[in-house]
């Protein structure tokens, strides 16, 4: 089959976590396997297109943070063998998987870059061993914004010494990290208070911002922080005009800063399953009630100022996190996600 895709960077990735994340025991849902969530994106193809990799959760069942060096030879063996490579990886920070609050009491702070190290040390084996040529190690505060609202200046400062620590870490490996913004983490979960917390740590070079679009779609509507809200109160979303004044307004002052990220459908609410957090729904590309011209939308993060691409991403992914199960077994699902990643690619990347 003859492909009509026009552009072939940035490379296109599908995320593995939504087997995980929210899934398993206490949850509603199993786990789905690494090798399940490996074969399902390697079946995909549209008009000759496949994907080009996969974006990991270094968190068992799927990579165990503590993984061998003989763990991660076959690991890499894994995901050659779906003739994939291996792009960003998320550092379970979280005090559930090892980790701790970024802006907790020492012993916690102490997990959490510890559990950054484990990361990073994944992430440059995995780089050296020829299966990631690129990518970033995603982190978050590990924290609620209920529990940073109780003193948001002192907070904010503990998680910026927090992450510049990490930073050190990272740069001993390598590797950049990008903060992901999201309404459940503390100190993230506004575009202003993410921004304010990227410049209080002020490591351009290393630590960067993860954008997803389902996520900041929720920026808008000051889901968590009503008072950086970009949308009216009374907003209607047949008020198109409106609505892309807000998003270029988000993406403005986000765009600088974002190093990774995921291309989404949100429609406007919030979702929690096992461990996770209440954080915006993602649904499939062509879902009904699905808020975001995905293409248009993605364009202006994609794109400067001036319009031209940015290209400073060298990969997309697709977060489907915390789909159904059943959605997820279905072939069918994985060529819709595919065929919109290479709508945005066509229209905002490049040839090389």
């Amino acid at each position: 089959m003859i492909t009509t895709a026009t552009n072939c960077y940035p490379k296109l990735h599908n995320a593995a976590w939504p087997g995980v994340v929210g899934k398993g025991p206490g949850a509603e849902e199993p786990a789905i396997n690494l090798d399940t969530m490996l074969d399902l994106t390697a079946a995909a193809e549209v008009d000759g297109v496949k994907f080009d990799g996969v974006d990991l959760f270094l968190f068992a069942p799927h990579v165990d943070i503590d993984s061998s060096d003989d763990d991660l030879k076959r690991l890499a063996d894994q995901v050659r063998s779906r003739k994939l490579v291996i792009g960003s990886v998320v550092a379970p920070v979280w005090p559930p998987t090892g980790g701790g609050s970024a802006m907790g009491d020492a012993p916690e702070r102490k997990k959490f870059v510890g559990q950054v190290r484990k990361g990073c040390r994944i992430a440059e084996r995995l780089r050296k061993l020829g299966v990631r040529p690129y990518g970033i190690v995603r982190i978050d505060s590990a924290a609620d914004p209920a529990s940073w609202s109780k003193d948001p200046a002192g907070n904010t400062r503990k998680i910026a010494e927090t992450f510049r620590e990490a930073c050190k870490v990272a740069e001993d490996h390598g590797e950049r990290l990008a903060a992901e913004g999201e309404i459940c983490w503390g100190g993230l979960h506004s575009w202003k208070q993410a921004i304010a917390l990227l410049e209080t740590v002020d490591r351009p070079q290393t630590l960067g911002f993860q954008a997803d679009m389902a996520h900041t779609l929720l920026y808008l509507l000051g889901y968590n922080a009503p008072e950086d809200r970009l949308l009216p109160e009374k907003f209607s979303w047949s008020d198109t005009e409106t609505f892309q004044k807000g998003y270029k307004t988000l993406t403005a002052a986000l765009r600088p800063w974002t190093i990774d990220f995921h291309v989404a459908q949100n429609d406007a609410t919030v979702k929690g399953s096992g461990s996770h957090d209440k954080t915006g729904r993602h649904c499939l590309p062509d879902d009904p009630k699905g808020k975001l011209d995905i293409v248009r939308n993605a364009g202006y993060w994609l794109r400067d100022e001036t319009g031209q691409p940015t290209r400073k991403l060298h990969h997309l992914c697709w977060d489907g996190c915390m789909f159904p199960n059943a959605t997820m077994m279905k072939p069918q699902t994985w060529n819709k996600v595919l065929a919109t990643m290479i709508a945005v690619r066509d229209a905002h990347g490049w040839q090389e």
